[in-house]
């Protein structure tokens, strides 16, 4: 088995999307991390979605859990303010979440070694011929355990 056999489509968003939209995308899917594709279509960035949670909360409340506790959290329209007039490139900048990717021929071990590595709920399988890239899809975590214990 290879990684072009474990890969499976995911939703993506560009650098360029509205950060309001993707952060929609992430809660309406249950995706446990934003793929995030530069203008070429390269994968730019796969942030998991507790760190977009984090670039979103207060920084009192972060560093402060105890605060955190009084914190009213119905709806909270300064948590989506913060989103509002931002690209994915600036809600998630790319220098912080480098994109953990493998070539179709990458064997498992190879790709579950990577996502533990990188702390990365997923990989984004590519292929490259000459200066092009194609994303092929990407291998989640729960994708990989199916593999490794025979779940369905």
């Amino acid at each position: 088995m290879r990684a072009q056999d474990l890969a499976e489509p995911y939703p993506f968003v560009t650098t360029d999307d509205d950060a309001v939209d993707a952060a929609r995308m992430l809660a309406e899917q249950s995706l446990p991390a934003l793929l995030v594709l530069d203008a070429d279509g390269h994968p730019n960035a796969i942030v998991p979605g507790s760190q977009l949670i984090r670039q979103i909360m207060p920084s009192y409340v972060v560093e402060d859990p105890l605060l955190a506790a009084f914190a009213d959290d119905q709806n909270d329209p300064e948590v989506a303010d913060r989103l509002a007039g931002l690209t994915v490139a600036e809600w998630a900048p790319r220098r912080l979440y480098p994109p953990p990717i493998v070539g179709p021929d990458a064997r498992p071990m190879e790709v579950a070694s990577l996502m533990a590595r990188t702390h990365s709920p997923l990989v984004a399988v590519i292929e490259r011929s000459g200066s092009q890239v194609r994303l092929l899809g990407t291998i989640t975590a729960a994708r990989l355990m199916q593999h490794f214990i025979g779940a369905s």
